[in-house]
């Protein structure tokens, strides 16, 4: 059966300065796997300010390739090799990943590492809008599926995904809460908060490990795939990039650090990077009560968590916002991101006083 050949929302033309050798890339794929004649007709996904995700749409197989940004090695945060291995570990166990068609090491194909996967067909909710019509109910029914899929994860047996190597295990707050902190303060510019009350209060307030499992790091609304014949249900979670061995409360935590919420204030309203605003969603104190009661945990100091999500999407938008600052990037997007990281260290503060 061929693939739906109608357009694939997000799929643009390749940028320039994204382009890659299609018909090298299309000769190594052919040893590993099954095509049809042709090359592909290749797509950039325009999302996402990390790893650069291209479409290879052939006559009847759709697939996604994966690669770090030009100009920089396959290591550390840009590693295919272990986003590939988490999600071919998972599949047994986790079956929301891609499968996994082929993992290239060999930087003279394309100039860098990179891999191949099988796309998942489906609706990806974006910034504004789920991208499918349903009645409130249905988006509340929604919501706590999206729970129930993290829930899920934080179930894996690392021993049993054959991850059990895939991070450091114990000691992961305090290594989160020490590793934000100094790189916060390495690019902290003149136009944003000192967050030293924040650091100091989260060092102050630090909790032990509730246990340590598998964590996505990146676990948003817009990073689920919902099925073309069933709305409500996910399919498929993307972009494994962060995911590690680590606390699930922190996993949570850093979670709804994007979950912008309908009766929130119109400033972190501007912010929202997904639809969790809309008409029925849950909010954010519903979701933990949520995923408390079908886990077990309970968190003796829940504001730590909230504090330690909203800081480290701070710095995360900081990061991004130094290399403008610095002239390292010309793109507009990032222009005024040192807004939402004063704006960010206010909430903190609320929260810290309460």
């Amino acid at each position: 059966m061929g693939v739906d050949q109608t357009a694939v929302e997000g799929a643009r033309p390749v940028r320039d300065e994204d382009a890659f050798d299609v018909p090298a890339v299309d000769t190594w794929l052919r040893a590993s796997t099954v095509l049809p004649e042709g090359l592909p007709e290749v797509r950039q996904f325009s999302g996402g300010a990390s790893n650069l995700t291209y479409l290879l749409r052939y006559a009847d197989r759709d697939l996604i390739l994966r690669r770090p940004p030009v100009g920089t090695k396959a290591k550390g945060a840009h590693d295919m090799g272990r986003e590939y291995r988490i999600q071919q570990g998972l599949a047994p166990v986790f079956p929301h990943v891609p499968r996994m068609v082929a993992h290239c090491k060999d930087d003279a194909v394309l100039g860098s590492e990179f891999y191949v996967m099988e796309r998942i067909a489906g609706t990806i909710p974006r910034r504004s809008e789920l991208g499918v019509e349903l009645t409130p109910e249905q988006t509340k029914q929604l919501g706590y599926t999206l729970i129930d899929t993290l829930v899920d994860l934080h179930q894996v047996d690392p021993e049993a995904a054959g991850l059990a190597d895939l991070g450091r295990g114990e000691g992961y707050v305090e290594r989160q809460v020490s590793g934000w902190t100094g790189r916060y303060r390495k690019v902290k510019t003149w136009n944003v908060p000192s967050y030293e009350k924040v650091m100091a209060w989260l060092e102050e307030n630090r909790p032990t490990d509730v246990r340590i499992c598998v964590i996505h790091n990146d676990f948003r609304l817009d990073n689920v795939v919902l099925a073309p014949d069933d709305p409500l249900k996910i399919i498929g979670v993307l972009d494994w990039e962060l995911a590690t061995l680590g606390d699930p409360l922190m996993d949570l935590g850093s979670a709804l650090a994007y979950w912008v919420q309908a009766d929130d204030d119109w400033a972190f309203r501007r912010f929202r990077m997904q639809p969790s605003d809309v008409p029925g969603m849950i909010g954010r104190d519903e979701i933990v009560r949520y995923y408390c009661a079908k886990t077990g945990l309970e968190p003796a100091n829940w504001a730590f968590y909230e504090v330690f999500g909203l800081f480290r999407l701070a710095v995360i938008a900081q990061q991004i916002y130094y290399r403008y600052h610095h002239k390292q990037t010309r793109n507009p997007r990032f222009k005024n991101l040192w807004l939402p990281v004063n704006l960010l260290e206010r909430r903190c503060r609320r929260i810290m006083s309460r």
